[in-house]
């Protein structure tokens, strides 16, 4: 069931994936990650070899150490108490901080993450029990975090208090499950039965579920953003949201601040196929499919000069040129990061016959990075925090280019909600301990 649930999350990461499984009582565990998609890190070799009662399993989008195999997750150490496994959804905005200090007391670190940070003050706390244990390491986090762990046989699952990555439980057979979207869940055909809550702990022990006291002083509610915009997948719920119909709201909401004349509206597949159609629902212009998207593409040997101008871009996207020739075409994209993908796409849609390519981004202009789990590029390198729109409109080469307003995004997925839109507006919900302590370079992509 991990195994499926991983393929339904694959979106999320595809760097590595692994899952670890907990044997009854859980004194022994089993353990494989590999690297790439799910398909190739976990054949039924691997999988069939993971026997147990209890599994956690994780998929690796890499935005704090690097792409190597000894970051993948599951993390499983040896533990006084049984097997001790860590998979963690976010990024620790103190994680080096604490990594500092556990070095200082004589740690030993193997990989290049904050999630192992989770591990030794599990293992370093002096509290009596494990939910103690547990609870006191959690309690020293700043940041994003969703995490599930396993301390011999019991699991825990826990949301940091801003509640900025997404955690779902659901049934099946009588078995809890967890997991960061809904799609995860349908794919086994577990029950949803609701989200975590933002600091919230749960802990599953012989079958039973218990709810433990918070994860730290409760604040504002604060779940990101740019999830319902672009990161999860079309066809889950979020924070009681359908994500398919955010997306559509944030469309008609554009159509409706950013106009255009045009013969045909596109998306730019996949992430963007939701707000392109709220947009034609709106404006009453017809939806086409502009362009096609390859989705088998892998590594190549081919470097991009030997295939000329905008080559990752033909690589992953091909335009139907009857859709296309001799129209007035408005493009609709979910958000514009650095711009030189949109570049290559507008290249291809004149390339195609397009008279007219009107640009509209369902999100406000991204000018600052992000440190809770969205791998952002550097402040320099965002083409809206050092343009205007115009001059993104010239860069581009497009004849209009238009943004969602701020206002106009969060009335279109909930106007009575609270999100972090830090992305967009710069005000970070939670404290940046290592960018203020040095550690964290201003930017970087976390």
């Amino acid at each position: 069931m991990v195994f499926l649930s991983l393929y339904a999350l694959q979106h999320r990461g595809q760097e590595a994936a692994g899952i670890v499984a907990i044997e009854e009582g859980g004194k022994q565990a089993h353990i494989h990650k590999g690297a790439g998609l799910v398909s190739d890190a976990l054949d039924e070799e691997a999988v069939s070899a993971l026997t147990g009662t209890t599994a956690l399993g994780h998929i690796r989008y890499s935005t704090v150490g690097g792409a190597e195999l000894v970051n993948a997750q599951p993390l499983l150490v040896r533990y006084a108490e049984g097997g001790l496994s860590v998979v963690h959804n976010g990024n620790l905005t103190n994680g080096r901080e604490l990594r500092a200090n556990l070095v200082s007391d004589g740690a030993l670190f193997q990989s290049g993450i904050d999630t192992e940070v989770i591990v030794h003050l599990i293992a370093r706390s002096r509290r009596e029990d494990i939910d103690g244990q547990v609870a006191d390491a959690l309690s020293q986090l700043e940041g994003s975090f969703s995490v599930l762990i396993t301390v011999g046989p019991t699991l825990y699952a826990a949301r940091d208090r801003h509640g900025f990555r997404p955690l779902v439980m659901g049934v099946k057979d009588g078995a809890y499950v967890f997991a960061s979207e809904t799609c995860a869940l349908d794919i086994i055909g577990a029950r949803y039965v609701r989200d975590l809550e933002p600091g919230e702990v749960l802990r599953v022990r012989n079958g039973e579920l218990t709810r433990l006291p918070s994860v730290g002083t409760f604040s504002q509610a604060a779940p990101c953003i740019f999830e319902l915009v672009y990161f999860a997948r079309p066809d889950s719920r979020l924070w009681g949201h359908s994500v398919d119909r955010s997306r559509r709201a944030c469309g008609r909401q554009l159509a409706i601040e950013q106009p255009a004349e045009a013969d045909c509206v596109i998306s730019v597949p996949d992430s963007a196929n939701s707000a392109a159609l709220g947009f034609a629902e709106q404006s009453g212009i017809p939806f086409e499919l502009g362009l096609i998207r390859n989705h088998y593409v892998g590594r190549t040997f081919i470097e991009p000069s030997q295939s000329g101008r905008d080559f990752k871009v033909r690589l992953k996207y091909s335009p139907v040129r009857e859709v296309l020739a001799g129209k007035r075409v408005v493009v609709v994209d979910d958000s514009l990061v650095r711009g030189t993908t949109s570049r290559g796409l507008v290249n291809l849609l004149r390339e195609a016959g397009a008279t007219e390519v009107h640009f509209r981004l369902a999100s406000p202009p991204v000018k600052h990075p992000c440190y809770f789990g969205i791998d952002m590029p550097t402040r320099e390198e965002l083409v809206a925090s050092r343009s205007t729109t115009e001059e993104i409109r010239e860069q581009l080469g497009v004849d209009s280019l238009g943004y969602l307003s701020m206002e106009g995004m969060t009335r279109a997925v909930d106007p009575d909600g609270t999100f972090c839109s830090a992305c967009f507006s710069g005000n970070y919900p939670a404290p940046l301990v290592d960018l203020e302590m040095g550690h964290m370079a201003a930017g970087c992509g976390a």
